[in-house]
């Protein structure tokens, strides 16, 4: 059968763009002179700090711990656009911090070559304020701010080249207007511009190859394999740190399946990348809401359904080859048999709580609510939530990821961790609050990850509930203009690991 043309997709976007940690000041909280104070030892970094890379079907961070990808797509730069939408309607760094508050952990960013023509986002809303430190700016420094935020908030990025142009989707990944050369390039540009900055931990190399394109066949200008090898290759040269995302194509054999999503070739004929432990596969799914497919009216259905997704690319995981992420499914959820088929899907993809990050990864569509076959997250508003949507995506998150200093989100401020003395059983540490805007008032707030209780603070009032701790600015210190900063400590008492919170700052 052949995948539906994702032309009501494309048709709705078109429309819609016509329409803490704490540290004690330099003289205080030292541990009493009975106490033996000793140097700090050296902390490991968060859990999924750093560039990652793969072992059979897993994803490891820089210190081998096991993570997984559980977000979203938040499209927008691969059209006319220019920036993700929604920015019409409010704060990049809301948006993202709103992410995170609901159990994300990665963005996938779709995004055109025309990323690299210098071009200025449009429905860029700046009033009041808003989205203020994109002003000027073309779409690619627009990418590079909401890097650093999602870095800065403990998400990671994966880059997703969805289209040679603004104009629409493409079958193989060159045109007559945009050759492989010029893709080449453009990745390789990418993979170089954020090297340094872990919070791009990959690069999705063309967004759902379908026929022509084929895999293993051997013809250098429709063999998907064969480009994403060359592809990969040159993006590994550039930042051989990164991840390869590779994704399936239409049909292998005579076997149909969604655009992107058929990756039975990949078993007799693997990517061969350069740099070991750095391919992952992707593959896409969907609902009745997208395209009808037989197996969804087939009477077995769904127990049908494990089996068609073992044999498109869930054996890649069950056989320990490499790990497989699902970069796209979605549904409005109207239909029942696409509530049925998403039920399904969650629970394949393995929960959790009971398999840890051992399990497939993952990204929704999508985030934005104007994605016409399938709605959002967000609903149209582009604020509340469709919560019966996020819930059946619950068993399915999976925690957030340090940003190597303690740093959390923010809405209007940061705060960053700074773990100044330990000894024994006590420890004290130093937060320190900067403003992103000019603001009034700020709290901090986070979970101790080992049990830490909090003995006293200065310059901050402070109050721990159980694991969780809220701190807030004293009369003196909680205007800051914009790019100011302050600072209070903490001394707390500790066993285990120490680890540093992650922090969330917010500020009116």
């Amino acid at each position: 059968m052949l995948h539906p043309v994702r032309r009501l997709r494309d048709a709705l976007l078109a429309v819609a763009l016509a329409s803490t940690v704490l540290a004690a000041p330099a003289a205080a909280a030292t541990p009493a002179a009975s106490v033996p104070a000793a140097a700090a030892p050296v902390q490991a970094a968060p859990a999924g700090s750093g560039y990652w890379h793969t072992d059979g079907r897993r994803l490891l961070d820089e210190a081998n711990r096991p993570v997984r990808i559980a977000g979203v797509n938040w499209f927008g730069f691969e059209t006319e656009t220019y920036a993700p939408h929604g920015l019409w309607a409010r704060d990049y760094k809301s948006m993202i911090t709103q992410m995170k508050s609901l159990g994300y952990n990665t963005i996938r960013l779709p995004y055109s070559d025309d990323l690299f023509k210098g071009t200025s986002p449009v429905s860029l809303n700046t009033s009041g304020g808003m989205n203020a430190d994109l002003q000027g700016l073309n779409s690619l420094q627009v990418m590079d701010k909401i890097v650093d935020f999602a870095g800065a908030s403990g998400l990671k990025v994966i880059l997703d080249r969805h289209r040679p142009d603004s104009a629409g989707q493409s079958a193989l990944w060159y045109t007559a207007a945009v050759p492989e050369s010029t893709w080449i390039a453009d990745l390789t540009a990418l993979a170089s511009r954020y090297a340094g900055k872990p919070a791009v931990i990959g690069i999705d190399l063309h967004n759902e190859p379908h026929d022509p394109a084929c895999w293993g066949c051997g013809d250098a200008s429709v063999d998907w394999r064969l480009a994403a090898e060359r592809a990969g290759n040159a993006v590994l040269a550039a930042n051989p740190q990164l991840l390869v995302f590779v994704e399936g194509v239409q049909s292998f054999n005579g076997s149909w399946y969604w655009w992107g999503g058929n990756l039975q070739g990949a078993g007799q004929y693997p990517v061969r990348l350069n740099v070991p432990n750095r391919l992952v596969y992707s593959a896409h799914d969907y609902a009745t809401s997208v395209g009808q497919q037989t197996w969804f009216t087939d009477p077995s259905f769904p127990n049908n359904l494990p089996g068609i997704w073992d044999r498109n690319w869930g054996y890649l995981f069950q056989q320990n080859i490499a790990p497989v992420w699902v970069g796209e499914f979605g549904t409005t959820l109207q239909p029942a048999v696409d509530r049925t088929w998403l039920k399904a899907l969650v629970g394949y993809l393995r929960p959790t709580a009971q398999n840890g990050a051992d399990g497939f990864n993952w990204t929704f569509w999508s985030w934005n609510p104007n994605s016409g076959d399938t709605g959002g997250i967000l609903n149209s508003d582009w604020t509340t939530v469709d919560t019966a949507k996020d819930a059946y995506l619950a068993d399915i998150k999976a925690p957030a990821f340090g940003t190597g200093d303690g740093g959390g989100g923010t809405t209007g401020c940061k705060a960053s961790w700074h773990l100044d003395n330990q000894w024994g059983s006590g420890f004290t540490a130093t937060v320190t609050v900067t403003a992103d805007t000019a603001v009034n008032s700020w709290k901090v707030n986070w979970t101790w990850p080992d049990g830490q209780q909090l003995s006293s603070a200065w310059n901050a009032t402070a109050q721990q509930t159980a694991t969780a701790v809220t701190a807030a600015n004293l009369a003196y210190n909680g205007t800051l203009a914009a790019g100011g900063s302050t600072s209070f400590g903490l001394q707390a008492t500790w066993s285990g690991a120490n680890t540093a919170p992650a922090l969330t700052c917010t500020a009116a």
